[in-house]
């Protein structure tokens, strides 16, 4: 129990510190919708509808997603300059049509370690170049 209660107090030590950071690094307080991913290996999903896939940043470190027809809540923190870890995702989890890529982001969420904006867009990298997600601002 006491290292839980370190572990929370640590937590939330960094995130308190965090906050200014996250917001000079362009991500806090915005929202973003999926345009594709590019596999590592050329691979090239879209999605059918870029609406069911967005992602919002507050300033405060917490994150609320939506993959197709699940919604979830998560958290995330700035490890460095462009290094970008994502907590769980607290998700619903309804069951989505076929050709739905909810799976796909699922499973390869956690495996996201970069990021970069460029042209107004933003790119969130896997580890070991195994792929990227481009998503583009929602006004």
């Amino acid at each position: 129990m006491k290292r839980f209660l370190l572990l929370m107090v640590t937590l939330g030590a960094i995130a308190g510190c965090m906050g200014p950071k996250m917001h000079l690094a362009g991500l806090g307080d915005t929202s973003w919708q999926l345009v594709k991913f590019q596999g590592g290996d050329g691979t090239v999903l879209t999605p059918d509808d870029k609406t069911k896939y967005t992602v919002a940043f507050t300033n405060n470190g917490d994150l609320n997603v939506r993959f197709d027809c699940n919604r979830g809540r998560g958290t995330w923190i700035l490890n460095g300059p462009n290094e970008v870890r994502f907590g769980p995702l607290a998700l619903t989890r309804v069951m989505c049509p076929p050709g739905s890529m909810h799976d796909h982001l699922v499973k390869q969420w956690p495996q996201v370690r970069s990021y970069s904006l460029k042209g107004g867009r933003l790119y969130l990298s896997l580890r070991a170049d195994t792929g990227t997600y481009e998503l583009e601002r929602i006004p």
